[in-house]
């Protein structure tokens, strides 16, 4: 390593911003979204079905009297729905809706650790290659020697995006589901 720089790439004595963000498992790969978005992490309980929502909103739970929806990134992502396990859990999110900011639920498998990334350690999305669409990346973030996947927690957490779409005509074309 060069005397001059950290291990996290910066010249010595130079003060590179750092972000911080919350790393989660779904199944087996690491995403990250920044830590400022995270409000808290609550263990996954019984969920409410709402009829006419697009299948990626598992339901609402409630959260100190307010309702809130759940988001099941799995489906989110075009995957089968998530099984909850024992270190499955719920990180609320402020995400913005219809031009107002409010707290949204993503359902993950579990909960690794808050890390350090550097801007210059983070890449814009890549073209190909991922299981993600690119518009939910905000970048893949170089962390030692393995790579998270940034998401853009305004854009995975736009419900509306396709609740707008699921009206009953459209079910098949987008697949939302009906009444689920």
């Amino acid at each position: 390593m060069n005397p001059s720089s950290s291990p996290g790439g910066a010249k010595a004595g130079a003060e590179t911003p750092r972000a911080q963000y919350l790393t989660f498992l779904l199944g087996n790969e690491v995403f990250a979204m920044d830590l400022r978005a995270a409000r808290e992490i609550i263990q996954h309980g019984p969920m409410t079905s709402l009829p006419m929502m697009p299948g990626f909103v598992r339901g609402v739970i409630n959260l100190r009297g307010a309702a809130l929806p759940v988001i099941d990134l799995q489906v989110r992502f075009g995957r089968p729905a998530a099984q909850l396990g024992e270190r499955s859990c719920i990180v609320v999110f402020d995400a913005e809706q219809g031009g107002r900011r409010g707290a949204l639920g993503l359902l993950v498998d579990a909960v690794r650790a808050v890390i350090d990334i550097a801007p210059e350690n983070i890449e814009p999305p890549p073209n190909f290659g991922t299981s993600v669409r690119r518009e939910f990346l905000k970048g893949i973030g170089k962390v030692e020697d393995r790579f998270v996947i940034i998401l853009d927690p305004d854009t995975v957490l736009d419900v509306s995006e396709r609740a707008q779409v699921c009206a009953p005509e459209a079910v098949d074309a987008v697949g939302c589901e009906a009444g689920a």
